[in-house]
């Protein structure tokens, strides 16, 4: 029996199929430097199996709220930049760690406000009325102050 080979190399086509990213979004990803290809013999990216877990690294992080310059720079602090290991994905874990209780606790906040005052200062309610009676919290900024304090 033959062993099958199974190429390192896939093309931006596959890459695109196997994570559910379009492929004019993963030319945008690397016109950013968040994954690198290689072109074949006849001119085509290709890309190294293992960007499939980096790609998908790169949506979780987009849905949590991650901007695309704050996730490469974690990826430029990766000490093994052309794999994710499961070194790496920890190392990343535990540096997200603090970031993304910050944003639970800030999206916490507004799901509990959405039906109160975020102390914008409107005075259009009622309901800021009684929160905020004469605009004190205008005294202490612009924007919603009951949500940036």
């Amino acid at each position: 029996m033959q062993k099958k080979i199974i190429s390192e190399w896939i093309s931006v086509g596959m890459l695109s199929e196997r994570t559910g990213v379009s492929v004019s979004a993963l030319h945008f990803y690397e016109r950013k430097g968040l994954i690198k290809s290689q072109r074949n013999t006849s001119n085509h990216r290709q890309y190294p199996k293992h960007v499939i877990r980096i790609v998908s690294l790169i949506q979780v992080a987009q849905r949590t709220g991650f901007s695309l310059e704050d996730i490469l720079l974690e990826f430029e602090g990766l000490p093994n930049r052309t794999r994710v290991t499961l070194e790496d994905w920890e190392a990343l874990g535990s540096r997200w760690q603090s970031e993304l209780d910050r944003k639970i606790t800030q999206l916490t906040e507004l799901k509990n406000m959405m039906a109160d005052c975020i102390g914008c200062g409107c005075l259009s309610l009622e309901r800021c009325w009684l929160l905020n009676p004469s605009d004190e919290l205008g005294e202490k900024g612009t924007g919603p102050r009951l949500m940036t304090e």
